[in-house]
């Protein structure tokens, strides 16, 4: 059975972006494949807010994914930073990439362009994603478009380190859904927090609804038309839908008698409903976080033991391991 691999930052609230973009289908590997899956809180650490805020995204993280579905019995989950291992091999990987090819990173351009402080940890984090990957025998690493240079340097650093030093890397493939749609966020761009533009799926009610109704939407009165390909509206409300309801709410929007202000309390009922039950189980797993404990300390327990594998062969092939 082929092992698939990724990690996500605990950057806080999880919206709908999150949710339709990235996390129902990552979910949905655990059900096919041998599915690792961490929260990358040391990557999180390149942008620093303060220990409070780190901590409690953290757990927020880990509830979000064991509410919305993640079953710790069918998958290896963990916290990046409870596996140590894999921060020393990041530093053997090091040794198998130069300067100037990391200084090609364009998530680190972006970065610095955006003003967030260029230390050493912010230039390197490709190395530590390798490590992430190349600890783990990974075979396939799913990546968005904006990942693909990561998983890329994966593989050059995998490769040059095999041929420098001796095969002890399996070479990962990724996995780039191109068909993955952009979610929308209230103003019309990507859904993101840095646009403030986003609706979260486990705010309270009243900040849900006060999101949905801040949708931005054209003058079309109840009397005219609307086109469902331009409108925001139909866009998020359609990702809670299947084809043959898609094709109802195309309809609705192509016939007078249609409000927005009717749209978009449909569209708030809508989202309050389909996210009751994981919000209920989000609750108990926030009030229950010794049992919470339990599961990652299982979950690092496994991954450590594979860690501390690979990291006995690299220490072996460089010569760092004393009989």
């Amino acid at each position: 059975m082929k092992r698939f691999l990724t990690g996500l930052q605990p950057s806080g609230k999880l919206h709908l972006g999150n949710y339709f973009g990235v996390m129902k289908k990552v979910l949905e590997y655990q059900y096919n494949y041998d599915f690792y899956l961490f929260i990358a809180n040391l990557h999180s650490i390149t942008t620093f807010q303060d220990k409070n805020t780190l901590l409690e995204n953290t757990y927020s993280a880990v509830c979000d994914f064991l509410a919305l579905g993640l079953e710790p019995k069918r998958c290896t989950f963990w916290i990046q930073s409870d596996v140590p291992e894999v921060t020393e091999i990041t530093w053997y990987l090091s040794m198998a990439i130069t300067h100037d090819h990391l200084i090609r990173a364009h998530s680190y351009k972006d970065k610095v362009e955006k003003g967030i402080h260029p230390s050493v940890g912010l230039f390197i984090y490709p190395v530590l994603m390798a490590a992430d990957i190349l600890t783990f025998d990974t075979d396939v690493v799913p990546v968005g478009k904006d990942q693909k240079q990561h998983l890329e340097f994966a593989r050059d650093i995998a490769e040059t380190f095999n041929r420098k030093f001796g095969e002890v890397f399996k070479i990962p493939e990724p996995e780039i859904d191109e068909d993955t749609a952009v979610v929308l966020g209230i103003d019309g761009q990507k859904m993101s927090k840095s646009y403030n533009n986003t609706i979260n799926l486990f705010d309270d009610e009243k900040k849900i609804k006060k999101a949905v109704m801040s949708i931005v939407t054209d003058s079309a009165g109840v009397n005219d038309i609307k086109d469902p390909d331009s409108s925001i509206i139909f866009s998020i409300y359609s990702l809670f839908l299947d084809e043959s309801e898609r094709r109802t709410l195309r309809e609705r929007f192509l016939k007078p008698g249609l409000g927005y202000g009717d749209l978009k309390k449909e569209l708030f009922q809508k989202i309050m409903d389909y996210f009751a039950p994981y919000r209920e189980k989000r609750n108990e797993y926030l009030n229950n976080l010794d049992y919470v404990e339990k599961i990652l300390q299982e979950g690092s327990r496994k991954a450590k033991e594979l860690a501390q594998t690979k990291l006995k062969q690299i220490r072996n092939i460089l010569g760092l391991e004393r009989q």
